[in-house]
Order: C-alpha cells, then sequence, then structure tokens
C-alpha cells in the first residue's frame, strides 16, 4: 500500500506567496482557495508559525509547501534558522526553481536543500544547487514531472521525491511510466532513494511504487531500521 507523503512530512508554511508565477502552481490556487493572503504574488512572511518547532516530537517539516526560497528576505533567514539551530529534533526541507538566486551556506546536520525539476531543460539546476546553497544535504523534486529527463548528475543528492500533475489544468501533462523509470534507474546507478508519491499509484500500479526514505530521516528523526 502506498504512503502519502503528507503523513511523513508537515507543511509549515512560514511564507505564503511566490514570484515565479508557474501555470500549473497549486499553492496559488490554495491561497486563493483559503483566502489566506491578499496577493500570492506578493510573499508574505507569517513569523507566528515559529511556535510549531518548539515541539519536542522530532518531525520533518517542509519549509517552503506554499512559497519559493529564493524569495525570501534575508531577515526572514536569519529569524527562521536561528529557531531551527535552537530546535534541533527536527529536519527542515527547502525547496526553489531559482537556485541561481541563493548565497546560502549551513553546516546544520537537519537541513536539506532541494531544487525542483520538472523537465529536461531544467536539470541543471541541480548543479547550480551545489553552487549557490552550499549544505550538507540534498534533495530533488520531479514535480510536476513533464517529461524524460536523461543525463541526470545527483552528486551529493540523497533522496529525489517523484511526482505528476493534479488538478484539471487545460493542457495538464499526464506523465508516462517510462519518464518515472527513467528517472528512477538513473537515481539507482548513482545510489540515491527514490520516493514516488502517490498520485503515481493509478500510472505505476501498486508492484511499480517506490516509496523510500533517505537513511538520515530514519536514523535521525524516526528511528526506523
Amino acid at each position: 500500500m502506498s504512503v502519502c507523503i503528507k503523513s511523513l512530512i508537515r507543511n509549515l508554511n512560514l511564507v505564503v506567496g511566490c514570484t515565479v508565477g508557474c501555470t500549473y502552481c497549486y499553492a496559488r490556487n490554495n491561497c486563493r482557495r483559503f483566502h489566506m493572503t491578499d496577493d500570492f504574488s506578493v510573499p508574505e512572511y507569517m513569523p507566528r508559525k515559529l511556535r510549531i518547532l518548539e515541539s519536542r516530537d522530532s518531525r520533518v517539516f517542509l519549509m517552503t509547501g506554499m512559497s519559493d526560497f529564493s524569495d525570501w528576505r534575508s531577515e526572514w533567514n536569519a529569524e527562521v534558522f536561528e529557531r531551527m539551530a535552537r530546535n534541533p529534533q527536527h529536519a527542515y526541507l527547502f525547496l526553489t526553481k531559482r537556485p541561481e538566486r541563493l548565497d546560502l551556506q549551513t553546516d546544520d546536520d537537519n537541513v536539506w536543500m532541494g531544487v525542483t525539476v520538472t523537465c529536461e531543460a531544467e536539470k541543471g539546476r541541480i548543479a547550480t544547487l551545489r553552487q549557490h546553497a552550499r549544505a550538507r544535504h540534498y534533495h530533488v523534486t520531479f514535480e510536476p514531472l513533464f517529461g524524460p529527463i536523461e543525463g541526470l548528475d545527483l552528486t551529493g543528492v540523497e533522496w529525489i521525491v517523484v511526482g505528476i500533475e493534479t488538478g484539471r489544468r487545460r493542457g495538464k501533462v499526464e506523465a508516462r511510466p517510462e519518464w518515472v523509470r527513467g528517472i528512477v534507474a538513473q537515481a539507482r546507478a548513482q545510489g540515491v532513494a527514490v520516493f514516488m508519491k502517490e498520485d503515481l499509484l493509478p500510472i505505476m500500479g501498486e508492484s511499480g511504487m517506490i516509496q523510500e526514505l533517505p537513511e538520515a530521516f530514519k536514523q535521525r528523526v524516526w528511528n526506523r531500521n
């Protein structure tokens, strides 16, 4: 039985809003639906949510579920990373589509810097992330997947997540199983853990689903063997 990634990772949404402007953006739709902010194109910082990090139970937090890390202001980063340092019991995941705009260095063992890649033309973002965000852990999200991606260099990457576009957008791309298998094969060859999101179940079938967690998560956060 496939596992919903939301049962493993909690969206903290400290910042709501993004300036990238992707046509397929689910976050923008959610912002409008739930009236989270007045204008999604203007990122809004919500520091009151930092108190959630004081929980003693170890969790994995996605810090950018409703934003792109490249939009975060330096003063937001300073406050958030200071609070994260005070709560090392958690793991913290960040994602961006514009790694070239980052200038970050962290030695924190519980910080994971990530990048989104949706197609062949975007695969260079992975190397750019390593150059502009110098961290101990990296992850890559191939979501939504818009086509086959070859020649991936996953150096330093410990975990990839693969997903598809959801919703009913006009022009929505229907992912093909061979696209997913191609990415998985490259990850396997480079020793990278793979997690297929539950939305891939109708495409891959139960026997084709792979839902692995990186060792650092299992050992540090969930203490699973």
